[in-house]
């Protein structure tokens, strides 16, 4: 019903992977075991030769239904509007880019006074598609928490508007749009990115495209968490309330380094040519990097879901127990995680995956780092307005890459410390935080932690769901409408929400 689907090979590929195979294994005239055979390879290999034959291009993947407890990520590639903006955008690792694009939908409407905006951020792989609309009926990823008398978000009292992040590939500028330099893809020419960066992208559309001065209300989970609170750090005055689920202050070492190991994994992918896998005029046969994209879905999903959850749905069952074991798929476990590798490898850019997969890793609201951020941002924009482009273009970030080994040279208290500088401007923010505990992408202490942070305040709500509430682990936020949907919504709703009034 979804995922991707490989057509039978021809008899010329069938005989090409017969030909490979005993390239590979030798037949001996006497052998004390048969060869195994490895089905989940030859798939790929066969995939491999469908995509060359195709020149490289990608099946145009739309949201379908998802079986029970699996979400819906929205991603589309039509429906959306799009918010142009010619000015650069200085980044805060010394990139530039010329302009750009963001992908936008929105549902309800925006009153008189525009005071009842709420902006969704999406996570890492997230289209703009969180719900459905007369422009593209399929289901979105928030399809239950979003529309008209919804307990969460209800679009007869709200204006909702949810963006594909910069870096993405759903309708945003990213590594696979087009430099303005060439016409040709960015590729890994596309500069590096940070949370606040994407979040200055997003305010351009708030207000120069709508008119909006001050959001009602700032919603994100997981990497949107995380833009939620750079929203309310960047634009103080801009956001009423502050919704983030599942996110941190900062990216904590552990999710940096499972975060690495994805990225290494998709990176090794002869296919990847070092981000230059886009076909073109003088090759158009490369090919998508989709093994390695799959792979490393495949340690993300480990990420996403909880143990309890799969102890529960899972256990240690194989596929059939009466068969000898083999290396490909053979515990239900790994059939989850091959079908949820499989699916994804065709649906989203992989560039993209690498450079948004690294801004979480980069995710910090400390006084230093923003610090740094605007010298370099400075020194970007300074470059670039000095730079003789028409003869010799300017090149930002360009000192040589060089390994080295490095010791912490800040305390644990120190760097608390700086990040708490860097978070007064969110202190008196209406803020609900939202933590899991069978989370293990973002455990539970890691949203205990902004809430120590702000000051504990009244003006701060914190809710913590238990194992005996939430199973589900990190994808908790897409999936549980009672507590997730039914916390945000009741937050929303404290104070005054100005009357709908429909210009």
């Amino acid at each position: 019903m979804f995922g991707i689907k490989v057509l039978r090979s021809s008899v010329r590929t069938r005989r090409l992977f017969r030909a490979r195979f005993h390239q590979l294994v030798p037949m001996q005239s006497k052998s004390t075991n048969p060869a195994m055979q490895f089905p989940c390879l030859d798939k790929m290999e066969e995939l491999s030769e469908q995509l060359r034959n195709k020149h490289g291009s990608c099946p145009r993947v739309d949201a379908t239904s998802s079986p029970n407890n699996e979400p819906n990520y929205g991603r589309v590639r039509s429906g959306f509007k799009v918010y142009k903006s010619d000015q650069p955008l200085f980044l805060d690792y010394g990139g530039v880019l010329p302009k750009f694009q963001i992908a936008y939908e929105t549902w309800g409407n925006l009153n008189s006074d525009k005071s009842n905006a709420v902006l969704v951020h999406t996570g890492l792989s997230a289209s703009s598609h969180a719900k459905s609309s007369p422009d593209n009926p399929q289901p979105g990823w928030w399809e239950k928490f979003i529309g008209p008398g919804n307990a969460m978000l209800d679009t007869n009292e709200f204006f909702v508007i949810c963006t594909n992040v910069l870096g993405g590939c759903y309708g945003s500028t990213g590594p696979s749009s087009p430099d303005p330099a060439d016409n040709s893809p960015y590729a890994t020419r596309f500069p590096m990115l940070s949370i606040q960066d994407i979040i200055r992208g997003q305010q351009r559309l708030v207000e120069e495209n709508f008119g909006i001065e001050k959001l009602y209300a700032s919603v994100g989970c997981s990497m949107g968490g995380m833009q939620s609170l750079a929203y309310a750090q960047q634009f103080p005055q801009g956001v009423e309330k502050v919704v983030t689920v599942s996110a941190c202050a900062r990216s904590h070492p552990s999710s940096i380094a499972m975060r690495h190991a994805q990225r290494q994994v998709l990176m090794a992918d002869q296919h990847w040519a070092r981000g230059f896998y886009y076909p073109t005029p003088d090759e158009p046969n490369k090919i998508l990097p989709h093994v390695g994209m799959k792979l490393a879905r495949e340690i993300a999903t480990v990420t996403y879901r909880s143990g309890p959850e799969w102890e529960s749905r899972f256990g240690t069952e194989r596929l059939n127990d009466d068969r000898p074991p083999v290396l490909c798929p053979d515990f239900l476990i790994e059939t989850y995680l091959d079908h949820q590798g499989e699916k994804f490898s065709l649906e989203y850019d992989p560039n993209s995956f690498l450079y948004l997969s690294k801004t979480m890793d980069l995710f910090d609201l400390s006084k230093s780092h923003q610090d740094r951020s605007n010298r370099r941002k400075a020194e970007a924009q300074r470059l670039l307005e000095d730079g003789d482009s028409s003869e010799k273009p300017v090149r930002l970030c360009d000192e040589p890459y060089e390994p080295i080994k490095k010791r912490r040279t800040t305390t644990v208290e120190e760097s608390r410390e700086d990040l708490r500088k860097g978070m007064e401007s969110i202190k008196d923010k209406n803020l609900l935080v939202v933590g899991v505990k069978s989370d293990g992408l973002f455990p539970y202490w890691q949203q205990r932690e902004i809430v120590d942070l702000l000051g504990n305040g009244q003006n701060i709500e914190h809710v913590e769901l238990d194992e005996s509430q939430s199973l589900f682990g990190h994808d908790t936020f897409l999936l549980d409408l009672e507590h997730v949907g039914g916390s945000i919504g009741k937050f929303l709703r404290k104070g005054q929400v100005a009357e709908l009034n429909t210009i």
